[in-house]
This record gives C-alpha cells, sequence and structure tokens, in this order.
C-alpha cells in the first residue's frame, strides 16, 4: 500500500491494520516515506487517534525499526523511568544515579527538548565530552561497571521513532495519547526493560493540562507495556510550575549536581526522586517493603553514593572526571545574568510554567525547527515555588542570557509569569495518583 492510502484512511477516521502500521513505519525507517507524509500521518493521528491494537502495533513496529537489547550479563533488575515531559524537569539526570545506587541497572534512553519543555540529552550537552550517542559497547560497558547511563536513540535504537520525534516537535502533534505512547514505550522496549516507571505530568507546563486527559494517557501507556512484558506502573504529578528551582540546560545540570550534593533536601524535587526511586525498587523487585524502599533511596543520596556514581557515569561517557567538585569550571556561563524582582509585596501564587518553557526557547535554549542549534548558557534559575512570600524588590528569579536585550525582555516576562497576590494559594500535592496494571 502507498504512503499516502496509510494516511487518507487514518485521516478519514479508519482502523489500521497491523500490517499497514509496520509497512508505513519501514518506509519511516528507510526513508521510503517522506518528511511530509509522516507529518500528515502523525496529524491525522491527532485528530482521530488510534485504538488500542493499532497504538500497540505503532509502539512495536517502532520498536522493532532497530536493535533490540538483552542484559543477559547484568545481574541486576533493569529498571528504567520516563517522564512525558515538563518545564524544570531534570529528575532524571538524578533519578538514574540514585536507582543504581541502590542496585538497579538503569539503561535510560532520553529525547531533546519537545514543544515548550526541556530534553534531557540537551541538558547532558551541556556537559564538555559527554557523548549522548556512545557506540553500543560503550553504552553495555557503562551500564554494566557504573549501574546506569542516561543516552539518546543511536541510529540501532527505535530509528522510526527519533524521525517521527523530530517531526512532532514541530508540527504540533506533540500531545497525542498514540504518538505520546508509541515514541515512550519504542524506546524503552527497544532497552530491553524488565520494569518501567512513568511519569505522567499535569497541569499547565504539560502536555496534558487536564487531569481526566492524563490519566488517560497514564492507562494507556501501562496498559501497552504490560501487555508488551514489560512490568510497568505511573505516577501522575503536578507540573503547575517548574518542577526544578532552573530551567534551561546548563542551570538544570548546575542544579542537579548542588541536589546530589544535598543542597536541595525538603524541595518538591527531593521528594519526587525519592518518591520514584522507592517505586522503581519496588516494581524491579529489589525490595518489597516501600518504607524500606523510601529509606534506601534517601540513604543513597544523602551518602554521597548517587553522586559518585553520576560523577562515574559523566567520565565514562566522555566527560571531566571532577564534574561534581568542579562543576563551575565545566559548565557554560551566560555572559548576561539579570536578577528579577517582585513588583510587590505578597505570595507566589500561580506560573504560567509553559510561558517559561516557551521563554528558555526564546532565549536560544531550545529549538523551533528541528536543525536549530541550541544556546546551552541560558535560561532561568533561582526561582522561587509557588507559596512563597516575597516583599517588593526580593529577587524571585535570575535570568541567564547572551546578551542585554533578551535578558531584559525574558526578565519582563518571567515576572509577568509569576503574579503576586495577598494570599498564600492552595497548591495540589506532588503526586495526584499511582496507576498501576
Amino acid at each position: 500500500m502507498l504512503p499516502q492510502e496509510t494516511v487518507r484512511r487514518k485521516r478519514s477516521g479508519e482502523t489500521l491494520t497491523s500490517d499497514e502500521i509496520a509497512r508505513f513505519i519501514a518506509g519511516v525507517t528507510d526513508g521510503g516515506v517522506s518528511e511530509g507524509q509522516v507529518a500528515a500521518f502523525a496529524m491525522a493521528i491527532w485528530f482521530n487517534g488510534m485504538a488500542r491494537d493499532e497504538t500497540v502495533a505503532l509502539t512495536l513496529a517502532m520498536r522493532d525499526s532497530g536493535d533490540v537489547l538483552a542484559w543477559s550479563d547484568i545481574d541486576r533488575p533493569i529498571a528504567d523511568k520516563h517522564s512525558t515531559g515538563g518545564v524544570g524537569d531534570n529528575v532524571s539526570l538524578m533519578l538514574a544515579p540514585v536507582a543504581a545506587a541502590c542496585g538497579l541497572a538503569v539503561p535510560m534512553i532520553s529525547g531533546r527538548g519537545l514543544g515548550h519543555t526541556g530534553g534531557t540529552l540537551d541538558k547532558l550537552e551541556a556537559i564538555p565530552g559527554y557523548t549522548i550517542m556512545p557506540s553500543a559497547d560503550l553504552f553495555r560497558r557503562t551500564v554494566k561497571d557504573v549501574g546506569c547511563a542516561i543516552i539518546g536513540q543511536t541510529a540501532d535504537l527505535a530509528p522510526a521513532d527519533k524521525r517521527i520525534y523530530a517531526i512532532r516537535d514541530v508540527t504540533a502533534t506533540v500531545d497525542s495519547v498514540p504518538l505520546i505512547t508509541a515514541s515512550i514505550l519504542s524506546k524503552k522496549l527497544a532497552a530491553g526493560l524488565q520494569s518501567l516507571v512513568l511519569d505522567v505530568k499535569v497541569g499547565n507546563g504539560a502536555f496534558m493540562t487536564d487531569a481526566a486527559e492524563a490519566e488517560t494517557l497514564a492507562r494507556s501507556l501501562v496498559e501497552v507495556a504490560n501487555g508488551a512484558g514489560v512490568k510497568t506502573s505511573a505516577l501522575i504529578t503536578d507540573m503547575n510550575q517548574p518542577l526544578a528551582d532552573a530551567a534551561g540546560n546548563a542551570v538544570e545540570i548546575a542544579n542537579c549536581i548542588a541536589f546530589l550534593k544535598g543542597e536541595k533536601a525538603g524541595t518538591r524535587l527531593e521528594r519526587l526522586v525519592l518518591a520514584f526511586a522507592a517505586e522503581m525498587l519496588v516494581l524491579s523487585g529489589a525490595e518489597t517493603d516501600r518504607v524500606r524502599a523510601d529509606a534506601k533511596a534517601a540513604k543513597a543520596l544523602a551518602s554521597g553514593a548517587a553522586a559518585d556514581v553520576f560523577a562515574r557515569m559523566v567520565h565514562a561517557l566522555g566527560g571531566p572526571s571532577d564534574i561534581i567538585e568542579n562543576a563551575d569550571a565545566y559548565l557554560p556561563s551566560a555572559p548576561v545574568i539579570r536578577q528579577v524582582i517582585a513588583a510587590q509585596s505578597g505570595y507566589l501564587s500561580v506560573c504560567d510554567t509553559r510561558g517559561v518553557g516557551l521563554a528558555v526557547i526564546e532565549l536560544g535554549g531550545g529549538r523551533s525547527r528541528p536543525d536549530d542549534t541550541i544556546d546551552h548558557r541560558v535560561g532561568f534559575d533561582r526561582l522561587l515555588p509557588l507559596g512563597t512570600r516575597v516583599e517588593k524588590g526580593d529577587e524571585i528569579g535570575r535570568v541567564h542570557a547572551a546578551n542585554t536585550e533578551d535578558a531584559g525582555r525574558a526578565a519582563q516576562r518571567l515576572a509577568a509569569f509569576y503574579p503576586i497576590a495577598p494570599e498564600a494559594p492552595a497548591l495540589p500535592p506532588d503526586i495526584l495518583t499511582r496507576i498501576s496494571a
């Protein structure tokens, strides 16, 4: 069947067969399907959705478009976590080392920024020398020797997803449940996982702004992954403000290192990293008791074991060996750093989180086209959490920019993203619900 016929049938709301989907994805992989046809296919799915069996077929076809890893030589549970994307969401950077320090093997295949959300790979590229696309041998050796490796999709792992992912980013087809499900799970299934925990974000900084939509996505992910033989659960978490106190690339790596050094204790970020680590330990069977899992994860962070794992991972993948001790010497810094000041006294009441993410892109910290070059220096840091009481003139955050003009515009925008109210806001819990098979 011609690719345009597959697009036409999906555009018309028809149900595609597994064979049709497999042939279309084979064309995506070998170049027989054009970029325009991929974009039209994604848009047809965005408008008409997919039945469960279609989503399973799409996921498996994308997984099988490249190699599927096996880890028989590693005597650890093979586990991972994935987020559906948020602003200031650098959980993976700390979670993989925490989980590895607790005895799990974490072969984490991550992605670049998508839409207004930041990408783990873009953040890691702020570390000089870090190889996000290592050889298969180096990837395997790092997971075996260190316990975790965070890398991108190599040419051999779910290559169809890699191409579709880049096109979705610039064609307004990101927020589709079947496409998100297939994209996430094709990479994770290709990584040879035994268990997977999903962080499904909901809120004004997430792709899913509605709680019911987020639950639909979580259930789709959990159902398809478990059906494919990977033990999977999902936590639905709040994304109505940046998760870290930074949003950008180098600034989020700096935040990650400060976290691993124990400098972010008591924050939402710490609570979520430790909650996901405990969930991974229990789901993988490494621990059967949630209380013990919580304690084990907390100890791995507090003892410095997770920081050591992160440093070893960075060095194994080509980065400096002393990134924890000397981060400032390695991470790129913006030439202009400007404070953002509270215009009045009161409480930080709400945040336009999506606006923050888009502002990072406008500073140069993200892409509007697949081939755009990222400025890893730019972004925001020292962001105060919602509910904070501020006085007029207090700093509510900082802008890192390439020039004074960009800094001025971004500072004005950031101030507008955080309206100040006379009363403290009612804030949602960090974790709204848990979805399991």
